[in-house]
């Protein structure tokens, strides 16, 4: 067991390290899907899309360099049937060429060494199994991290994208069939404070019962900067679950 929580820790960095960028790659969700929504509107709304279109990415581009002055503190934990089986704590900051740097902090307890016998062949089937499922997670949900515009406007097209404001001040949009047939792509946004306020993937693997959902949320600090502060990853088929949760941030040293 031991062995299989070290597999799944490390076949589910790569994972975590792209939703650690997702702030840069949603710039681009909410423009082109706005920008593609205008499309369906009269000349005075689409006016006024664009000029908002404006006002977003400069506010978008702004956050994301007030976000490369601070520090914060990154957990990871993975859990296996409803039991956390690992707990990983990183410092992470901005290095100079845009990227960020963690320091591990503290890491799950060294692997045991595994039964012999019928039964650590047993153990190392289930390692590769589990090893591999991640890995396929991990390609499954690059297909959505960073989203591409040209899936996203591909489904405004197809009728299978939408722009709607339940509430005054949020707008939700959504893509069905973005990447493959059935799936749903869906990100809330903040008009008044020109903010991302959730995104929502629904996916599977190889069929549509083989269900994988990623959830992530964004808050905002006291000086208005926006961050994700944190993911849900729910691999329902091996009840596994990867929770990414972002805080402490402070103003880097200079």
């Amino acid at each position: 067991m031991q062995r299989i929580e070290t597999n799944i820790a490390k076949a589910s960095k790569r994972s975590a390290a792209t939703r650690l960028s997702l702030m840069f790659a949603l710039m681009i969700v909410a423009l082109v899907a706005i920008g593609a929504a205008s499309s369906m509107q009269d000349p005075a709304a689409k006016e006024q899309l664009q000029a908002k279109i404006a006002d977003i990415k400069a506010s978008l581009a702004k956050n994301q360099e007030a976000l490369r002055l601070y520090t914060w503190q990154e957990t990871t934990e993975i859990s296996l049937k409803g039991d956390v089986k690992s707990k990983t704590q990183n410092a992470c900051s901005y290095g100079a060429d845009g990227k960020v740097v963690k320091t591990l902090l503290s890491a799950p307890p060294e692997k045991k060494e595994a039964p012999r016998g019928l039964k650590g062949r047993v153990v190392e089937n289930k390692v590769e199994d589990v090893k591999e499922y991640m890995e396929s997670t991990a390609k499954l949900i690059k297909l959505y991290v960073p989203p591409d515009p040209a899936k996203m406007q591909a489904s405004m097209q197809a009728g299978k994208g939408s722009l709607t404001q339940p509430s005054a001040g949020k707008a939700v949009l959504a893509f069905s069939d973005y990447a493959l047939p059935g799936d749903k792509l869906t990100l809330t946004f903040d008009t008044t404070g020109k903010k991302i306020v959730s995104v929502n993937i629904n996916s599977y693997l190889d069929k549509p019962d083989d269900t994988v959902t990623l959830a992530v949320s964004f808050t905002s600090l006291p000086d208005g900067t926006n961050y994700l502060s944190n993911s849900l990853l729910d691999v329902k088929a091996k009840k596994i679950q990867v929770k990414t949760t972002n805080a402490g941030y402070k103003l880097a040293a200079k």
